[in-house]
């Protein structure tokens, strides 16, 4: 990966899948906020060029090293929207199953000297509703004809007519829900001081900002892979086919 400048957060974050991990550790948006140029996005979280490009180019050399990091431009799109099913789809219906319970005990014992924390509770609590939904409709909807579609252009056959007239239908809906997402994220970063668990935190409390903080992390690269490689891979795919 030629690291430069001039090019956008997503840009870099294709070439080197690993490169999003770095983005993730610094606070950097390579998801919704993809298109700022790399400069811009070291601007606006106030960290230096040199130790992000170093960052990303040891992240670059360890990706090499291990040769496990998917390129997901170039695999099937049936493997990666397994992919995104199988991996990220299921830990966040564990995570939200696993972490409303955890919710409840840190807010009945803190939640009176720690307002905060329901106000992260409701920002949680909607953020899961709206994920269920949202990766339901992926799943039993577009999902589906997205692998079909692959499969007939893989034949020559003709692709079915989709039911919701074109693929950029749907796939402008799950944007638009993961903007939302992404908005909700924001809040309960912002409400709970970046997830910093205050002194008189105990274990429950700790674990529950350490495990919102991987929440988001893991929500980070789910969208990255569905915004910019899935749905403009599938874009592409049915306006050629």
């Amino acid at each position: 990966m030629s690291v430069t400048t001039e090019k956008t957060v997503r840009e870099l974050a294709l070439e080197n899948p690993s490169a999003t991990r770095v983005f993730e550790k610094l606070g950097i948006d390579y998801c919704c906020g993809g298109s700022q140029s790399l400069e811009q996005a070291c601007r606006a979280a106030n960290l230096p060029m040199d130790q992000v490009l170093d960052s990303l180019e040891m992240a670059e050399q360890a990706a090499r090293a291990a040769q496990k990091v998917h390129d997901w431009q170039r695999e099937p799109l049936a493997d990666l929207v397994a992919h995104i099913s199988s991996t990220h789809h299921k830990y966040t219906r564990e995570e939200i199953a696993r972490l409303g319970p955890l919710f409840d005990k840190v807010c009945s014992v803190h939640g009176k000297n720690h307002p905060e924390l329901l106000q992260v509770r409701v920002s949680f609590r909607g953020l899961a509703q709206e994920l269920t939904m949202h990766m339901m409709k992926e799943e039993m909807v577009l999902f589906p004809y997205i692998v079909r579609m692959e499969e007939a252009v893989i034949q020559n056959e003709p692709a079915l007519p989709p039911p919701f007239g074109s693929v950029q239908n749907p796939v402008a809906m799950m944007e638009q829900e993961h903007e939302s997402a992404g908005n909700a994220l924001r809040a309960m970063r912002a409400a709970s001081a970046g997830y910093t668990a205050p002194p008189d935190a105990c274990v429950s409390y700790q674990t529950l900002y350490k495990a919102l903080a991987e929440f988001e992390a893991d929500l980070h690269q789910h969208i990255h892979l569905e915004n910019n490689i899935l749905f403009p891979r599938a874009i592409a795919m049915e306006q050629v086919h």
